[in-house]
């Protein structure tokens, strides 16, 4: 219960500092150390303490399949409706890509023990980040009418800290190398920076003003990927027979509420920027209840 007060306390003093005197670039500099400075630490702690099977291939897995579900349903969805192409592909980024580092990591440790953080990395690195780096890109080029290079794709998963130290994890654990004792307390110091900062940088960018145009776009798109996505998650992994611990977080990962970078890249592509800056701050809020709602019917 501590664990889900401190995401609650974090988040709402976000959600009340910036509506204070604060330092400027206060969001990015967070963002900053936690991407940079405090995840690449907590990925290497976890993933070389992963038993590594083929099995836990699956949770990444499921982000792909919730990002392409999204993408054919939010397709569907347009057509029917009439939505504008930007609508369409704002709702793909931000319904198709979940918030599964900064929210997803402390409500993952919170609902499931520190130990579940090691199946969270792998959902996340290889589902979430890949698909913004790769075919996030790809859509929001294509739904404002412009082109990426393939070598900025590559460049940007390469050379990403994060990505690094999973591919370091790896090799350590396949050569079944240990980390020096010496460096494991530093490595868990930096790592612990990861979820307070996170959640308060979370806060400081919740947008919450809704517009009545929006909501049946908002209902559609949050429907699918706190709702809809988690469920197909569950059935598929269960029709697999994938062990509980490592389907429960899949589902729980695919659960979460929509990516605040997926919103900033649909943004800065001119894709219905409000809808995309709104359904993030709405889907945050909501999925402080609904992910723990779905953690306690699993």
């Amino acid at each position: 219960m501590s664990e889900l007060l401190l995401v609650v306390v974090c988040i709402g003093a976000g959600a009340l500092v910036v509506r204070l005197p604060h330092p400027p670039g206060l969001v990015a500099g967070l963002n900053w150390w936690v991407m940079n400075i405090a995840l690449p630490p907590l990925i290497v702690l976890k993933v070389t303490a992963l038993s590594w099977t083929v099995e836990l291939l699956w949770p990444a897995a499921a982000m792909w399949l919730v990002f392409f579900g999204a993408w054919l349903t939010m397709v569907g969805m347009g057509r029917l409706c009439g939505w504008t192409r930007g609508e369409t592909g704002a709702l793909v980024l931000t319904c198709g890509l979940g918030n599964t580092a900064f929210v997803g990591y402390p409500l993952i440790e919170a609902l499931r023990g520190d130990e579940a953080l090691g199946v969270a990395v792998v959902a996340d690195q290889l589902g979430t980040f890949l698909l913004l780096s790769t075919f996030g890109l790809v859509v929001a080029a294509w739904y404002a009418g412009t082109r990426v290079a393939p070598a900025a794709i590559a460049r940007r998963v390469l050379f990403f800290p994060a990505f690094i130290a999973l591919a370091l994890a790896v090799v350590l654990r396949a050569l079944a190398l240990d980390i020096p004792e010496l460096l494991i307390p530093v490595l868990a110091r930096l790592g612990d920076t990861l979820t307070p900062l996170a959640l308060f940088s979370v806060g400081l960018q919740l947008q919450l003003r809704a517009s009545w145009g929006d909501v049946g776009r908002m209902a559609a798109g949050l429907s699918w990927k706190m709702l809809a996505a988690p469920a197909l998650v569950w059935a598929v992994l269960a029709w697999r027979g994938v062990s509980a611990p490592v389907a429960d977080v899949a589902v729980l990962q695919a659960a979460m509420a929509p990516m605040i970078t997926a919103g900033i890249l649909a943004q800065q592509h001119g894709l219905a920027p409000a809808l995309a800056n709104r359904i993030v701050g709405v889907g945050i809020v909501l999925s402080l209840a609904s992910v723990p709602l779905i953690n306690a019917l699993l």
